[in-house]
């Protein structure tokens, strides 16, 4: 069996990327950075398994007759027989969990970690929980098949819902194609024999961002447990400089609490350390930094603490799928934070603002390789937005193409290349299935807001000239002059990338950026909820 290390991604916000439709009339403007170490760093490949080690007896053997009694007993564990068969195939069926003294250290290491599963964001159940806690119920459990069985088995179930996630099936049917990270038991179990750690389970077969999304969840349900989360009660709808009320105390509890401040908590007025907390705050989650405390300030401050753990469990699923990490030059798009960053060699060159698409044209979460500029594009009317849109126009108004700069193209209609072109001066593509692309667009006013989900699914990027001179930078005869020149000539021009550069397009509601601060963003496509019953489910 060839056996492959797990390599792990490290990301941290991912946007949205474009589609085929002009996401032309809106645009919008607020910047959400992305933090660098919350991105793919350098592929290595390296065995970064869980460290551990098994028992090296090999006197105690079990009958390979007795693995198919123990699936026949416990048939939730049928999905794990063929890596445990291969697991004791490879191990000559020698004890894993037991020797000549009786059961290994790392076999209560191993129930702790279940034990405490809920530390990992998932729910607190674990298959046949009462045989595994009759085991450690002993004080010298007994040494036999169905107990070494169970112990493996526990294992590889812990190891799946911990490193491996919901399956591919169920990640796919909320669109999420970016590909899945493969956990290779067998190898990984190899991995725990040959370590002489005596620790069983270590960090994870995760990206950092796992981690980081880990110690705020256990901050936050610190938090809940000691009843410091409490309804804050405004007496008037907004507070201005100067201004002094009790409110304004239990707010600036409330961002000391989060971390968005330090400062004396029993201070009761609207100073400017205290407008940059609120600042601090507004930008955590995405929202214009003015430092108002009026009633959208009011109203997020006071959602119920549970509502950012649920969000935070859920983003920590998603951590679990990722399955690359990266090198060189990418770009990654993260759909709820509405930036896309590029990356050369894996340091942060920028951070970009786009416009994804509405809830209606969702972008879908993939990633592919960006091949080709398109600079003074046409943009070739889908046929749906033809049928639904153009059509109809031209039955009212006979002059429709021709005021809208467009032609027919065959059968087909097309705009011609022009500022006014719904795609903009230039497009970026990078061959899929789902027919979408980065591009720019005439309507810059939409990069202006918020919320920028206002497109057909396509990715609108609103610095397009900074992205081509990045894309082409290695290139001396494309000159930021010459790119300007192929923007405005009013002729399509391909160009063919010497090297692709990988797009990576996720969504990720809630992460860790750089300073260490979690960021939060609204749930634009309603995934949280779905995501979060599946996690249940299972």
């Amino acid at each position: 069996m060839n056996r492959v290390g797990i390599v792990v991604v490290f990301i941290s916000s991912i946007a949205a990327v474009c589609c085929w439709m002009a996401c032309g009339q809106h645009e919008q403007n607020s910047s959400t950075p992305i933090a660098a170490d919350t991105i793919p760093s350098r592929t290595v490949r390296k065995d970064i398994s869980v460290t551990g080690s098994f028992s090296p007896q090999t006197k105690l053997h079990l009958d390979s007759s007795s693995l198919p009694l123990f699936f026949s007993k416990y048939p939730l564990f049928k999905p794990l027989q063929k890596d445990i068969q291969e697991f004791y195939s490879t191990r000559k069926y020698a004890y894993a969990w037991y020797d000549t003294h009786g059961m290994i250290e790392q076999a209560d290491n191993l129930y702790n970690h279940i034990l405490h599963i809920s530390e990992e964001g998932l729910p607190d159940k674990n298959l046949y929980k009462d045989q595994l806690d009759n085991i450690f119920g002993e004080s010298s459990p007994e040494r036999n098949p169905e107990n070494e069985l169970m112990l493996t088995a526990q294992y590889f179930d812990y190891v799946k819902k911990v490193w491996g996630g919901l399956s591919e099936k169920q990640t796919r049917s909320m669109n999420w194609f970016l590909p899945r990270k493969e956990l290779d038991l067998n190898f990984l179990m190899d991995s725990l024999l040959r370590d002489t750690s005596s620790s069983l389970i270590k960090k994870g077969y995760s990206f950092r961002q796992y981690a980081l999304l880990k110690s705020f969840l256990k901050k936050y349900r610190d938090i809940e447990t000691k009843n410091k989360w409490k309804a804050i009660r405004s007496d008037r709808k907004a507070y201005k400089l100067g201004d002094s009320s009790v409110t304004l105390q239990a707010i600036r509890e409330r961002l000391i609490l989060l971390g968005d401040m330090n400062s004396d908590p029993r201070n009761s007025v609207f100073d400017e350390e205290l407008e940059q907390g609120v600042k601090n705050y507004q930008h955590r989650f995405g929202v214009k930094e003015d430092g108002v405390i009026g009633p959208q300030f009011l109203n997020e401050i006071n959602q119920p603490l549970d509502k950012y753990i649920r969000q935070i469990i859920v983003n920590m699923e998603r951590c679990r799928w990722i399955p690359v990490r990266l090198e060189g030059d990418y770009l990654i798009v993260n759909i709820p934070a509405f930036v896309l960053s590029a990356y050369d060699n894996d340091s942060l060159v920028f951070n970009m603002k786009v416009v994804v698409g509405k809830s209606l044209h969702k972008t879908v979460i993939f990633n592919g390789d960006l091949k080709y500029i398109v600079f003074s594009p046409y943009w070739n009317v889908p046929a749906s937005i033809m049928k639904k849109e153009i059509i109809p126009a031209l039955q009212k108004d006979p002059n429709y193409l021709k005021k809208n700069n467009m032609e027919w193209n065959g059968k087909s209609i097309r705009q011609k290349p022009g500022p006014n072109n719904a795609l903009g001066l230039v497009k970026f593509l990078f061959p899929n299935n789902h027919d979408i692309y980065l591009h720019d667009s005439p309507a810059k006013n939409l990069f202006n807001e918020d919320i920028r989900a206002f497109s057909h699914g396509c990715i609108r990027v609103a610095e397009p000239k900074k992205l081509a001179a990045y894309l082409l930078r290695k290139d001396p005869q494309w000159t930021d002059a010459r790119i300007v020149k192929a923007m405005n000539s009013g002729k399509e021009q391909y160009v063919t990338l010497k090297d692709p550069v990988p797009v990576f397009i996720a969504y990720l509601t809630s992460w860790v950026d750089k300073t260490g601060k979690l960021n939060l963003r609204k749930d634009i496509y309603q995934r949280d909820n779905r995501l979060e019953d599946m996690l249940m489910k299972n």
